[in-house]
């Protein structure tokens, strides 16, 4: 199991989902703790230390995590959360390989495959890596 650690960088993320990865991890386990906490850390640099600094953390490529879902679903981060806080879209979260084939349903939930296919934002939707809405909800 991943401990919780914090992020300074979106290949700090990628790195520990690797790890996780090549550890037999299950899919729903790297986003609950590499993305999410990623989204933690970037949320909470945005309050502290403004929208510029929290954008640095997604301007490097991340390494390969060895599961094109999960680099899918950085690469879709990277995208929702640039155009929604207003800063520029990373050049490598714009890579067409940056796409979930198989597509990825990041709940472990059956019935709440139709729901993500409707409410999972269009940056998320266009990798093939589905989600509800309330996977980006932060406290």
């Amino acid at each position: 199991m991943a401990s919780v650690t914090s992020f300074r960088t979106v290949d700090d993320a990628a790195a520990t989902a690797a790890r996780m990865l090549l550890s037999g991890e299950r899919l729903s386990r790297v986003w609950r703790f590499a993305l999410t906490q990623m989204l933690d850390d970037y949320m909470s640099a945005l309050r502290n230390s403004g929208r510029d600094a929290a954008a640095r953390m997604w301007q490097e490529c991340p390494s390969p995590t060895g599961d094109v879902r999960v680099d899918a679903a950085f690469a879709a981060m990277a995208e929702h959360l640039g155009r929604r806080d207003g800063w520029p879209v990373p050049s490598w979260a714009r890579d067409p390989l940056r796409e979930a084939l198989p597509w990825w349903f990041v709940t472990d939930l059956q019935g709440l495959r139709p729901r993500a296919l409707v409410e999972s934002p269009s940056s998320f939707r266009r990798r093939g890596v589905f989600i509800t809405l309330g996977a980006l909800e932060r406290a």
